[in-house]
């Protein structure tokens, strides 16, 4: 299901305040997304529309199976996104963070989808030399120096 990036954000919320909590309250969202509430009702009503979460005025939000599927996507290519840049390519976590989130509502699925599998392989090949990272953080490093 394709869903814009601010609704990604609002379904990525909802989820983890559901996981913590149970529920979610418009107000929660609204707090930790920082956004009005007026903002906040328009998302409910379109992501309650698209089936994702169960919403009416007034009353708790919960997820419903489709919309925890989606937010588990949404967070998996966050998290993965997240990793491939802080693991693979050494870069800082507040700066990564930053990168994941922007990177995951704009490149298309089969990027990151390759990003993946390139963080899989990387990982997982017993032929990638120990220490393969270790040398690349060398190489950026020293690449510094020579600018």
């Amino acid at each position: 299901m394709e869903l814009s990036a601010s609704l990604e954000d609002y379904i990525e919320t909802i989820y983890h305040i559901v996981e913590e909590k149970q529920v979610a309250r418009a107000k929660n969202i609204a707090d930790q997304l920082g956004v009005s509430r007026a903002s906040v009702t328009e998302a409910l009503r379109t992501l309650s529309g698209k089936g994702l979460i169960n919403y009416a005025p007034y009353e708790v939000i919960t997820m419903t199976a489709l919309g925890r599927e989606v937010a588990e996507d949404v967070i998996f290519r966050h998290t993965t996104l997240k990793n491939f840049f802080t693991k693979i390519l050494t870069i800082d976590s507040d700066i990564a963070e930053d990168g994941a989130c922007k990177v995951e509502h704009s490149a298309p699925p089969q990027v990151i989808d390759r990003m993946i599998d390139f963080m899989k392989f990387v990982e997982s090949c017993p032929q990638v030399e120990e220490g393969f990272i270790q040398k690349f953080r060398e190489f950026v490093k020293n690449k510094k120096k020579r600018r």
